[in-house]
């Protein structure tokens, strides 16, 4: 398990996997690294998509004071349910 650890640390330091660290969830790691692309996840089933930039071109986002960082990225999770946790919760809500 250790080596599979390794060599992920080994292809995001060389750029070829994007390492990605959602709140209280492991780590994900994804091949799409050429922009800089933000992220939805379903807190209920885990289930994570791709999402273009939210303004337009990276970063994204400006920061309101960059305490003199030059800013490269930023990234972003939106938090929600997906469509089926939200059909299933809706089922469960008229059930009762």
């Amino acid at each position: 398990m250790q080596a599979v650890y390794g060599v992920l640390a080994a292809f995001t330091a060389a750029g070829l996997v994007r390492r990605i660290d959602p709140a209280n969830s492991p780590a994900l790691f994804e091949c799409r690294v050429g922009d800089n692309h933000h992220h939805i996840l379903c807190v209920s089933c885990g289930e994570l998509k791709d999402v273009d930039c939210v303004i337009g071109a990276a970063p994204c986002l400006a920061p309101s004071d960059t305490s003199g960082f030059t800013v490269y990225a930023a990234e972003v999770t939106f938090t929600g349910l997906c469509e089926p946790c939200n059909k299933q919760l809706a089922l469960e809500d008229s059930a009762e």
